[in-house]
C-alpha cells in the first residue's frame, strides 16, 4: 500500500479533474470511476511526473488503472532514484 503522503499528493492533482466529485481512494479507477479520457490521463501523468520529478515509463501506464497502483509505481520509481 502506498504511503499516505504520496496518495494525498496524487489526490490533490486529480482534484481539478474530478468533475463528478467521486470520493478518491486507492481503489478509485481513472476510466470507470472518474471517467477520464486518455488525453486527460496523459495530462495527469505529466502533472505527476512534474510534481514527483520522475518519469513514468509508457510501457507501465496501461497497467495503472487505480490511484493506488499509480501511487505505488511513483514510490517505486522515486525509491530507485
Amino acid at each position: 500500500m502506498a504511503q499516505t503522503a504520496t496518495l494525498e499528493t496524487i489526490y490533490g492533482l486529480i482534484g481539478p479533474l474530478n468533475k463528478k466529485s467521486v470520493d478518491l481512494t486507492p481503489a478509485t479507477t481513472f476510466a470507470s470511476d472518474l471517467e477520464l479520457d486518455s488525453l486527460t490521463v496523459m495530462d495527469l501523468v505529466a502533472d505527476i511526473e512534474d510534481d514527483f520529478d520522475i518519469i513514468l515509463p509508457l510501457n507501465m501506464l496501461p497497467d495503472l488503472e487505480t490511484i493506488g497502483q499509480v501511487a505505488e509505481a511513483v514510490e517505486t520509481i522515486v525509491a530507485k532514484g
